[in-house]
């Protein structure tokens, strides 16, 4: 079974499209090395920035090491308390990344749920969900997010971290799940005229089985596409809301919280502290929004 999945994915249009396409192997190489380094970064960080009782304050702001007065073991530098940077944005990015997975996958699975219900019942519990959707797209995402983590933090001032971040998580996917819900919506409108759909409700098939064997199958291309470039977004709006000051614990900083402690140090001339988090961000990010556009060419079958 499974050297036949090998077998089909080795002759599928999507591995030749990626074989074709020099922008998707660099962007996918990025993001693996930026995932590997997160995931891995108690391995592969040369320091823990976040043990107290390795720092030390004579290192701090140390700059990079090929700059006069670098140390070869911080290769990117420290920043104001000591913490070696290339080990920070280890940790950081592992945070980002969690957070902005979890936010998607959160979003995904509610989104996916409602805009097949939508698409697939209609009437008046299709209007209900679009009309939630068009209350819910009338609002910035950013504010909405900041809206519900500081009231989060009113309700729970001595929460534990893991509930900051599963506040944080929630806050996040509150305004994803629209996307999902109005592009799966349009997509089950499209496949429950189709004879298979109508074959299985001739022959007694319940409606939820249809959604999940039949439909949901069909409709999961654009899904996919729309959750490749979430990512990147979610991770940018985690990054937002921790450069505010309301994001992630500062037991826990992401890259967000790393360049807002960098930009208080930006004007006295410590600027690695600021930008090598920064273009950690940018390049997650970016590589993240270029498999999303492969991806979303390549399943498309008017471009192939």
């Amino acid at each position: 079974m499974s050297g036949s999945l090998l077998a089909r994915w080795r002759d599928s249009d999507v591995l030749h499209s990626f074989k074709r396409s020099p922008t998707a192997i660099g962007a996918a190489v990025i993001a693996a090395v930026c995932l590997f380094c997160s995931l891995f970064a108690p391995w592969v960080a040369p320091h823990n920035p976040f043990d107290l009782a390795s720092l030390n304050l004579l290192d701090a702001r140390l700059p990079p090491a090929w700059m006069e007065g670098g140390n070869p073991s911080h290769l990117l530098g420290t920043d104001d308390q000591g913490r070696d940077i290339l080990s920070a944005l280890f940790y950081g990015a592992r945070i980002s990344l969690f957070v902005g997975l979890a936010s998607v996958l959160l979003s995904l699975v509610v989104g996916v749920a409602l805009g097949l219900l939508a698409g697939f019942l209609g009437g008046a519990v299709d209007a209900f969900i679009m009309r939630v959707c068009d209350v819910m797209l009338s609002f910035p995402s950013i504010l909405v997010a900041l809206l519900i983590d500081g009231v989060g933090r009113a309700m729970f001032p001595n929460a534990h971290d893991s509930l900051a971040f599963g506040v944080l998580i929630f806050a996040i996917a509150l305004t994803g799940w629209v996307q999902y819900a109005r592009t799966v919506r349009g997509s089950t409108m499209v496949e429950r005229q189709k004879e298979y759909v109508q074959a299985a409700r001739v022959i007694g098939v319940a409606p939820l089985r249809i959604m999940a064997r039949h439909v949901l199958p069909n409709v999961t291309g654009p899904v996919l596409v729309l959750a490749t470039i979430q990512v990147a977004a979610a991770i940018l709006t985690e990054a937002t809301l921790s450069f505010l000051g309301v994001g992630v614990p500062p037991t826990s900083p992401s890259l967000g919280t790393l360049i807002r402690i960098g930009n208080d140090t930006l004007f006295s001339g410590d600027w690695w502290i600021t930008i090598f988090p920064g273009l950690m961000l940018v390049l997650i990010a970016l590589s993240v929004n270029l498999l999303g556009d492969w991806l979303r060419d390549a399943l498309n079958p008017k471009l192939s």
